[in-house]
């Protein structure tokens, strides 16, 4: 347990509680709206952000965040250009970033090795800055779900009886993508990009199993990250495993004891 002592320990299990808060709650609804990907997609866009970052001097994880709002407004765009084919809007969009982040990587060799560590989580060099940031990001997140829970549940069940109760279905949309960029771009550097779509995805899919009401199913995919999290940083620190990768392959795990549960249950 001296672990728990380090400096940089601590804020590595800091940075990790808060965005185990931020990402199932942003979460459940992407799961709903059947939006999983997007994710993925703006983790890709960010990463196109912190190569810049890294290429001109500026804090990564801001021009990451930034990257990622502006991502977010394009997938709105895109989606409603093509309402029938919303997925389309995310595969336009991961292309390009992905394209970004090449083209950035060859232009900054130098900094490949920094930027690496970006896609697979480097939560232990998480410093001040970082966690000042991820810390704001959590109060905005919690604040807006707070404030418009009613809004986004219904929101995600059935958009269009939403448009037509007179709920400002646009800005709501808009609402829910900006801060999926926003968590997106702050959990890159704990659990990586290649991983991040995980903890937004995984605890949703636990909860959605085993939650009799929406509410419930919130507040479980919340608990099952923060286990995932915490279990994940203490494993991967004192057996010196990647942090990123142990609280994934935890929520994995989760899932399928989850999913083995309901069937011994129903059996």
């Amino acid at each position: 347990m001296e672990i728990l002592t380090v400096d940089f320990f601590q804020r590595a299990l800091t940075g990790g509680v808060l965005i185990g808060l931020t990402a199932p709650l942003i979460g459940i609804f992407l799961v709903l709206r059947r939006l999983s990907m997007i994710g993925d997609t703006l983790a890709h866009v960010t990463i196109a952000g912190v190569a810049l970052g890294f290429l001109v001097g500026v804090y990564p994880v801001g021009m990451g965040l930034i990257f990622a709002v502006i991502a977010s407004f394009a997938i709105e765009k895109l989606r409603k250009a093509y309402k029938g084919y919303a997925e389309l809007s995310i595969a336009i969009i991961m292309s390009g970033g992905v394209a970004l982040a090449s083209l950035f990587f060859t232009l900054g060799m130098g900094y490949n090795t920094d930027v690496v560590s970006y896609l697979f989580g480097s939560i232990y060099t998480l410093d001040t800055t970082d966690l000042y940031v991820v810390g704001a990001v959590t109060v905005i997140v919690v604040t807006v779900i707070a404030v418009f829970f009613k809004e986004f549940f219904l929101l995600s069940f059935e958009e269009d009886a939403a448009a037509v109760s007179g709920l400002p279905v646009k800005l709501l949309n808009m609402l829910i993508t900006i801060m999926t960029a926003h968590v997106v771009s702050t959990a890159i550097k704990i659990v990586g990009a290649l991983l991040v779509s995980a903890l937004l995805t995984i605890p949703a899919a636990c909860s959605l199993i085993i939650a009799r009401s929406f509410k419930s199913s919130v507040v479980f995919s919340v608990i099952i990250a923060e286990i995932a999290v915490v279990a994940g940083l203490m494993i991967a620190g004192i057996w010196n495993l990647a942090p990123g990768a142990t609280i994934v392959l935890l929520l994995i795990a989760m899932l399928i004891l989850t999913l083995l549960g309901k069937k011994g249950l129903s059996a």
